[in-house]
């Protein structure tokens, strides 16, 4: 082909494009001043936030229920104290809608993105927000609200029962270990993966017979156990007055401060129920009735975690505030049972988080640790004297 030729064709073809770029112009043009040349808004609702938030509060119970995990008054006594003691101020967004927006995203595991579908404000708000409520609000709330036990009172659960008094005098609640998922970039990954190969960390809540929790110790490695999480609780301030102690699980070692279950001999409940036989030694007795109130922990861990599903999987946040989910998840808690709210709803209630979402956990686990010689022996002495008593009943 000659070179004049392949002018020709060229010349050709850029006549043909200038031809479309003239048939085009005009038909954006068209489509631009149709839509009036405004950007739309995203998220374009016509029900603000605080709208939002205010027909929840004033609507029907269940609703309020189901989005925030608390009934309207107790949600309302919550804010008012938030903003008497100027804990949460107000300011273009009010305190309701602050607090609205952290519960909603601890009750349903809400991203940034979900928020700003349910209450129309911008990303950069809500992050925020919720972030205040994990730096500032969360640590002012747990001195307030998490709180031990009075250690010159022995709980009425205690002294009204034969089977625990007077065994259980010294006795201010009970412990247990939970494992709680987090999301963590991989090169930091390792120590954070448990005995189910997940990854979580390992948290350590205390409780008293109330059924409130006292104490709650989150941030240590999914590798770590009960036991380690324990001294580094008792290194950062968690004490147990001399003469008076904790029911703890076989992850622990037993001492006079936390007295664990005798090992290889029947402990859980179910061993002991309908249709099983009596316990048969001093041993056996100890640990049946250390069972029955150990049992406390675990009923709270169960209620946190109904009401609570975000404690069920990993979630979008740094792990700073990762950490201090469960703590916050705890205060939420004490702050619902002090005003008699309802717990009974959750036993019909259908996790508002896919169950699917959920990460596999361990259980509790076994200590090799068998306890020091004083722990040993005022176990041995509690359980002595219960078997005597039992005995002379029976």
């Amino acid at each position: 082909m000659s070179t004049s030729l392949r002018d020709r064709i060229r010349q050709r073809r850029e006549e043909e494009g200038d031809d479309m770029m003239l048939f085009l112009f005009p038909a954006l043009s068209l489509l631009d001043s149709s839509s009036g040349g405004e950007k739309k808004q995203r998220h374009a609702f016509d029900e603000p936030g605080a709208v939002k938030v205010s027909r929840l509060l004033q609507g029907h119970e269940k609703n309020c229920l189901v989005h925030f995990r608390m009934e309207p008054r107790i949600f309302k006594a919550l804010v008012s104290y938030l903003r008497t003691n100027k804990i949460v101020p107000d300011s273009r967004v009010k305190v309701e809608e602050k607090l609205a927006f952290f519960l909603y995203m601890l009750s349903h595991n809400s991203s940034y993105e979900d928020l700003q579908i349910t209450f129309h404000h911008s990303n950069d708000t809500f992050h925020r927000h919720i972030n205040y409520f994990f730096k500032k609000v969360i640590p002012i709330l747990s001195r307030s609200f998490l709180k031990s036990p009075d250690p010159s009172v022995v709980h009425p659960k205690i002294t009204r029962n034969p089977r625990f008094f007077p065994f259980f005098r010294n006795c201010l609640g009970a412990i247990d270990g939970t494992h709680i998922p987090i999301s963590i970039s991989p090169e930091k990954a390792s120590p954070f993966r448990n005995r189910k190969g997940t990854l979580s960390i390992n948290v350590m809540v205390a409780c008293d017979f109330d059924l409130n929790i006292t104490f709650v110790s989150s941030g240590w490695e999914g590798s770590a156990t009960d036991s380690r999480v324990l001294r580094s609780a008792m290194s950062k301030g968690f004490q147990v007055p001399p003469g008076k102690f904790y029911l703890v699980d076989g992850g622990y070692a037993n001492t006079p401060s936390f007295l664990a279950p005798y090992r290889g001999v029947r402990y859980h409940l179910k061993e002991f129920g309908s249709g099983h036989r009596r316990p048969q030694n001093a041993k056996e007795l100890f640990n049946h009735r250390h069972a029955l109130l150990r049992n406390h922990v675990e009923r709270v861990l169960g209620v946190v975690k109904k009401r609570f599903p975000i404690l069920k999987v990993a979630t979008f946040h740094k792990l700073k505030n990762q950490v201090k989910i469960p703590i916050a998840a705890a205060i939420f808690h004490n702050i619902i049972k002090s005003l008699n709210g309802d717990e009974e709803w959750l036993d019909d209630q259908p996790d508002n988080i896919n169950p699917t979402d959920f990460i596999a956990l361990p259980d509790g686990e076994q200590a090799n640790d068998p306890g020091s010689t004083q722990g040993n022996a005022l176990r041995d002495a509690i359980a002595q004297e219960m078997w005597l008593q039992y005995q002379h009943v029976h």
